[in-house]
């Protein structure tokens, strides 16, 4: 089989790999999506020594096509639809029996798509442990987007408690922004959404953004303060990684309102005294999801007619990888997926 690896500084190749086997404990899907995910350009844009050989995409959903020895057929058989939660701890520590592999601290967690083979090919071998089923309502593209962008979008909101009482200000409406739009508006929320494109800004208020700020031509603080009569949001989600727009979210925090980071990377300076102590303000950071929320989110979105289909503007084919990813790597565009 082909598969896409990232050899750094913005360059990739499709090369050739054995067709894998399952061993104890694993199966083999065959890939009908794969995501592409703001958290894969860092590996793109890697220099050529940090390049991993690693097949990309930690979006997978697919059909399992291969059962090796141990798997019982309640986890998993031939033809069943699934979804990956793309890591795998030790499996027995109490993050790994709760779901969050991804926080095991006992060994090397592997990340699908990152330190091991991901979904960007037309086969994954996982072990079993770590697929979620996908619901036959859902498409395997949504089933792609919920493994991950979605999805964190989705874990932020429910760690923030968010509720139909509240006004939440998403700073960034690159797909994972664009999702907590999406999934804000289905609970209930006033959603103030936030980003210095105006075609994503535009693609928010069709996902039901009550309101639009480009902070490029306003300054976001008071706009979200006017917007909410002077109270600023109750909850805020910093989606882009910008430091700008981390300490803009965390100034337009009401007094007791909560500030959450999803991001990935960069930084920020925050005055302790002004910006969090002297407003009791919670702040915290929320990384992807467990794979209880992850089965959770698919749900809800059958539940709330949620089209997380209509995130993707790209749909690919694996030949296509350089160019997917010169243009995702712009960021001026939508969320893409390969369809495999």
């Amino acid at each position: 089989m082909r598969g896409v690896v990232f050899t750094g500084d913005r360059a990739l190749e499709l090369m050739t790999f054995p067709d894998p086997t399952p061993g104890p404990g694993e199966v083999v899907l065959e890939m009908k999506a794969s995501g592409m995910c703001g958290s894969d350009l860092h590996q793109y844009r890697r220099p050529k020594s940090q390049a991993t050989g690693t097949i990309a995409g930690h979006e997978p959903c697919g059909v399992v096509v291969a059962v090796g020895p141990g798997v019982a057929a309640a986890e998993a058989k031939v033809g069943d639809r699934m979804m990956v939660h793309h890591y795998q701890g030790c499996t027995q520590c109490s993050h790994c029996r709760s779901g969050w592999q991804q926080l095991c601290q006992e060994v090397p967690v592997k990340v699908y798509g990152g330190n091991a083979h991901g979904g960007h090919a037309r086969y994954l071998k996982v072990p079993a442990n770590t697929m979620v089923p996908l619901p036959e309502a859902l498409s395997f593209s949504a089933g792609a987007a919920i493994s991950c962008g979605s999805g964190t979008a989705y874990g932020a909101l429910r760690r923030m408690n968010l509720s139909g009482r509240d006004t939440i200000a998403i700073f960034g409406q690159g797909p994972v922004g664009l999702a907590g739009t999406q999934f804000a508006k289905a609970m209930g929320a006033r959603v103030i959404a936030l980003d210095i494109s105006p075609q994503r800004l535009a693609r928010a208020k069709e996902f039901g953004a009550d309101e639009v700020v480009d902070p490029g031509s306003n300054d976001p603080v008071a706009a979200i303060k006017e917007l909410t009569h002077g109270r600023y949001a109750d909850l805020t989600l910093d989606t882009s990684s910008h430091p700008d727009a981390r300490l803009n979210a965390i100034r337009s925090t009401k007094v007791w309102g909560t500030m959450c980071f999803v991001g990935e990377g960069g930084d920020v300076t925050i005055e302790v005294s002004p910006h969090l102590l002297r407003r009791q303000l919670t702040l915290m950071a929320s990384w992807t999801f467990s794979n209880v929320i992850q089965a959770e989110c698919a749900q809800f979105c059958i539940e709330r007619n949620i089209d997380v289909d209509k995130l993707f503007t790209h749909q690919w084919t694996l030949d296509r990888a350089d160019e997917a990813y010169t243009l995702f790597d712009k960021q001026a565009d939508g969320k893409g997926v390969f369809l495999i």
